[in-house]
């Protein structure tokens, strides 16, 4: 953004600002340094315009001039709430990603990164997952919707780049979790989820339990590493294809791992119950790091324990306005 910065103002819009990533990158622009002078910030909320529609999505735009945009607006749920309603995750998230791309170009943005998900991979495929592989095959049942129209995204920063050279990238999240997330029992991704249970059962008096066995693997990464990336994405990084965002494979811990490690946070001395009728999931989601390591071979993600605690110490100090 050295460039832009010189040929006028620089306004970056972010879609789906009042969500966990919004607030993280809120968080890290204007409380750790990062804004630069000369930048706006704005970060948009589903108040702000309903972006599954045209017309509002083009007001909004009209309104706020955006030169850069950072996408993260997306119907979102967790993965029981995915394989219910899997129709209305594709329909709505094609809407919002195709009224925002295109407004954007129409518009001028100069770049637009967008934020997939670590289950636009294919269900069937060799570990560890990088950037090359996302069209390799289907993605898993669970989520066929959701998945589907964020890899598409990666299809349409294509087409504007050889059709009119925009350069609109995105980066690939793996299991983001943080202060402002939903901590819904039923809609929330599976950290946050756990978070919930476990600090209502403390409250209660009653064992947790577990959807599944406990086994499945995750790289659980902190919303505010992945503010601190995204905006270096949107300042330095140049290519079209996505890049995955992420601790590395060696942090990658079991979901009962990250049950102790809550339990502990929330000072939970409960009984932990396992539902193993109720599904995992995709086993494993294992991704590489490596471009990002090409790129950024200095940067240090928080440890997942350190993370959960500080999540778990926000959930408790906020509970009454979370999310839940």
């Amino acid at each position: 953004m050295e460039s832009d910065t010189k040929a006028g103002p620089v306004r970056v819009m972010v879609t789906g600002g009042s969500g966990m990533l919004g607030k993280a990158i809120e968080h890290v622009v204007m409380n750790e340094g990062l804004k630069r002078e000369g930048e706006e910030w704005i970060f948009l909320s589903s108040k702000d315009a309903d972006l599954r529609d045209l017309g509002q999505t083009k007001a909004v735009f009209k309104k706020h001039r955006p030169t850069h945009v950072i996408h993260l607006a997306a119907k979102v749920g967790g993965l029981y709430e995915h394989m219910r309603d899997n129709l209305l995750f594709l329909s709505d998230n094609l809407r919002i990603n195709d009224n925002v791309l295109q407004t954007a170009h129409d518009t001028g943005v100069i770049k637009v990164v967008s934020c997939l998900s670590s289950c636009i991979f294919p269900d069937k495929i060799t570990y560890p997952i990088d950037e090359t592989m996302i069209h390799n095959g289907l993605p898993h049942d669970s989520n066929f919707g959701y998945s589907h129209a964020k890899r598409l995204i990666d299809i349409q920063n294509r087409g504007y780049f050889e059709q009119y050279g925009r350069r609109y990238t995105a980066v690939i999240p793996t299991n983001v979790f943080g202060p402002h997330d939903n901590f819904n029992i039923d809609t929330a991704h599976v950290m946050s989820a756990l978070i919930g249970k476990t600090y209502k059962a403390k409250m209660e008096g009653t064992p947790v339990t577990v959807c599944g066995t406990g086994a499945a693997r995750r790289l659980f990464t902190l919303s505010w590493d992945v503010g601190r990336l995204i905006v270096w994405v949107l300042r330095e990084y140049d290519e079209i294809e996505p890049i995955i965002l992420s601790v590395g494979e060696e942090d990658e811990i079991s979901i009962k791992d990250a049950v102790e490690m809550i339990a502990e946070a929330l000072d939970f001395k409960g009984e932990i119950k396992y539902d193993t009728s109720m599904s995992d999931g995709q086993l494993r989601k294992t991704t590489s790091i490596a471009k990002l390591r090409r790129y950024r071979p200095d940067f240090t993600f928080t440890p997942v324990k350190e993370g959960i605690k500080m999540t778990c110490d926000w959930f408790v100090a906020n509970y009454n306005s979370a999310r839940t």
